[in-house]
């Protein structure tokens, strides 16, 4: 008999205040099969200078009877790769005692905080980490404004140099992951090293193909003239996808996409719960099959299964109701028999 590919997991980023153990709980309460806890819920004490031992966390996830998939460590890879710009928005992910760091200060800082993370990693037997490259190429270049404002004051090409800036800034990071066998899973995402799929690939040919660079799928951030289709199945990606979320939208028709403004529910854009956004979640997961996302992450991992990591929000919904009803969701209506052939198959037997 056909079985899934897929398990149903969730995403622990929205979940901080609830520590490790509030939210496997919570996850597992919901009906989650497995879990992927933010870097956050893995240290000891609220100042990073130390983690909770492998033993301790995988006794955790035994005892509550989920999978550890993965760890997000999407905030502070953004923070190291974002400092130089001195930009204001990640610090809501530094941690206190590096809140008045200069921005030389912050980049080390992290960067032997993803090191030790990775060891983290490696010790849990975690292969795939989901995280994302910050603003290596700059604001300005970030905003993807149309008009030609991107020569530096001596005349230079910000693109060449945010190139430069990228390979020579994640070097030691990328070498660490490659002497641990991990794969760095950067989410294509508006204000990161790479926003669109091209870009992506960019990233891998100025790092002459390095193999740790890998894609964190996520169709959520595919609403400005990339469909999610386009983008994970374009040449540069499909075979580079190791991991996934699972999140819907909605984008309000008239209302401008960059809006300033600090209230979510007046935006253009906006995160819904999955059953009810513009996106089709099971014609997603099946276009993951197809670009084998599922047989490469079991293949990597030796699961059983490949997860779905549901990440909802929403703008309206309460956030604990929204993620119960994104693991249920991935549990009911996309973790199904996978075909072993097709239905043609039985046709005039």
């Amino acid at each position: 008999m056909a079985k899934p590919v897929y398990h149903s997991s969730i995403e622990g980023a929205q979940h901080g205040g609830k520590g490790l153990e509030g939210f496997l709980t919570f996850a597992k309460e919901a009906g989650a099969a497995g879990a992927q806890p933010s870097n956050y819920m893995l240290e000891d004490g609220d100042s990073g200078e130390k983690f909770r031992s492998a033993s301790d966390i995988k006794d955790t996830f035994e005892k509550h009877g989920l999978k550890l998939d993965g760890v997000s460590g999407h905030c502070p890879f953004w923070v190291h790769t974002s400092a130089w710009t001195g930009s204001k928005s990640g610090h809501a992910f530094i941690h206190g005692p590096n809140q008045d760091k200069s921005p030389e200060e912050l980049e080390q800082w992290y960067e032997n905080y993803l090191l030790r993370m990775m060891d983290l990693c490696a010790e849990l037997g975690i292969k795939i980490l989901p995280m994302f490259w910050g603003v290596s190429h700059g604001w300005e270049l970030a905003t993807g404004y149309p008009w030609g404002f991107w020569t530096s004051p001596d005349g230079g090409d910000l693109i060449k140099e945010g190139e430069e800036r990228f390979v020579n800034k994640t070097a030691k990071i990328r070498a660490h992951a490659k002497s641990l066998g991990i794969y760095l899973a950067h989410e294509i995402h508006p204000g990161t090293a790479a926003m669109c799929a091209e870009e992506f690939g960019r990233l891998v040919e100025i790092c002459d193909g390095d193999e740790t660079l890998t894609v964190n799928a996520d169709p959520s951030h595919c609403w400005e003239g990339e469909d999610w289709e386009t983008r994970f199945t374009h040449p540069a990606v499909r075979d580079r996808v190791y991991a996934c979320h699972v999140k819907n939208f909605v984008v309000r028709q008239n209302v401008p996409l960059r809006r300033m403004d600090g209230n979510w529910r007046n935006r253009a854009m906006q995160f819904t719960d999955l059953g009810s956004g513009d996106l089709n979640m099971v014609r997603y997961v099946e276009m993951l099959i197809n670009i084998g996302y599922p047989a490469r992450y079991i293949k990597i991992t030796g699961a059983d299964t490949a997860p779905l990591i549901a990440e909802t929000e929403s703008n309206y919904r309460d956030p604990d109701a929204t993620a119960i009803e994104g693991i249920q969701y991935v549990r009911d209506s996309l973790c199904f028999p996978v075909a072993e052939g097709s239905f043609e198959d039985e046709m005039g037997a």
